[in-house]
C-alpha cells in the first residue's frame, strides 16, 4: 500500500510537472508571436531595409557588359517580377536546368551582366559590417510576390525528377548524428527550446505556412535570411558536410518543400526568432 501511494504522488507529480511545462511553453510562445505582430509592419520590420536595398541592386549597371539585372529572366519575361518568385524553382530553358531564385540570380550576373560573381557568392550571407546583396535581390523580388499562392512548376520532366530528390534528400539520414530533415520534420508536436517545428512531411498547412515565410528577418541573428540559408544551417545543425552555395541539392530540396506548400500565401519579408 505504501510502495502504491509513493507511485500515485510521484505520478502526479510527473503529470504536473509536464502540464506546468507545456503551459509555460505555450505562455513563452503567445508573447514571440504578440512580439512578431508588433513588428511584422513594413514601418517596424528591418526586414524591408533589404527590399529597399535590393530594389537599388535590381536596376544598378554591374558587370563587364555594364547592364541592370532588368533584363534578367526569373521565368515570367527579362525584367518581370510579379508573381516570378511564387513559381520557383522552375525549369529555365536557357541553362538547361532547374534552378531557385538564388542559383538563377548568379546566372544572370554573369550570363547577363558579364559580373564575376566570386565576391557575391563569398558575401552569399550577411554578417557584421559584411551585407549581403543575394540577400537584399532575394527579398526585393520575394516581396513581388506577395498575396499569391505558392505554385512551383512541376510540368518538366527536370521539376518531376527534382520533386523526387528532393524528397529523398528531406528523408535521407547521414552525418555523425545520424538525422535527416524528416527528423525534426516529420511529425506532429516537435520542438526545439521555444520554436515549434513545423511537420514538412504532410502537404498542407504547416509547409504552406512556412514557405510562405521565407525569406525572414531573423531577430536572433539581426539579418535577413533567405531560404539557401535556412537550409544551409540545417544542415550545419546536423553535423552534415554543409552544402555547396546554390547547389543543385538545395533547390531540389526546395521544389519538394514547395511541392508541400503548394497553394500557401506568400507574405515576405517575415519575422521569426
Amino acid at each position: 500500500m505504501r510502495r502504491a501511494a509513493i507511485g500515485s504522488v510521484l505520478t502526479a507529480f510527473v503529470l504536473c510537472t509536464i502540464s506546468f511545462h507545456a503551459r509555460a511553453q505555450d505562455a513563452s510562445e503567445k508573447e514571440i508571436e504578440r512580439y512578431r505582430a508588433m513588428i511584422s509592419d513594413p514601418m517596424s520590420n528591418p526586414g524591408f531595409l533589404a527590399v529597399d536595398r535590393g530594389e537599388i541592386l535590381w536596376s544598378e549597371k554591374r558587370g563587364s557588359k555594364n547592364v541592370s539585372l532588368e533584363g534578367c529572366d526569373l521565368g515570367i519575361g527579362a525584367g518581370k517580377l510579379e508573381g516570378a518568385f511564387a513559381k520557383l524553382p522552375r525549369y529555365f530553358k536557357d541553362a538547361d536546368k532547374v534552378m531557385d531564385l538564388e542559383q538563377r540570380l548568379l546566372w544572370c550576373m554573369q550570363n547577363i551582366q558579364g559580373l564575376d560573381t566570386k565576391d557575391v557568392i563569398a558575401r552569399r550571407f550577411s554578417g557584421p559590417g559584411r551585407a549581403s546583396d543575394m540577400e537584399d535581390l532575394v527579398a526585393y523580388i520575394a516581396n513581388k510576390s506577395n498575396g499569391m499562392k505558392i505554385d512551383v512548376q512541376l510540368g518538366h520532366p527536370k521539376e518531376m525528377e527534382m520533386a523526387a530528390v528532393g524528397e529523398a534528400l528531406f528523408f535521407r539520414r547521414g552525418g555523425v548524428m545520424d538525422f535527416a530533415c524528416a527528423t525534426c520534420h516529420a511529425e506532429e508536436g516537435k520542438r526545439i527550446r521555444l520554436q515549434g517545428l513545423p511537420d514538412l512531411a504532410k502537404a498542407g498547412k504547416q509547409p504552406q505556412e512556412t514557405m510562405g515565410s521565407w525569406p525572414t528577418y531573423r531577430v536572433s541573428q539581426g539579418a535577413l535570411r533567405t531560404m539557401q540559408h535556412r537550409l544551409w544551417d540545417c544542415y550545419r545543425q546536423q553535423r552534415w558536410p554543409v552544402p555547396e552555395y546554390a547547389s543543385d541539392s538545395l533547390t531540389a530540396l526546395t521544389v519538394f518543400l514547395n511541392k508541400q506548400a503548394l497553394g500557401g500565401e506568400i507574405n515576405v519579408p517575415s519575422i521569426k526568432r
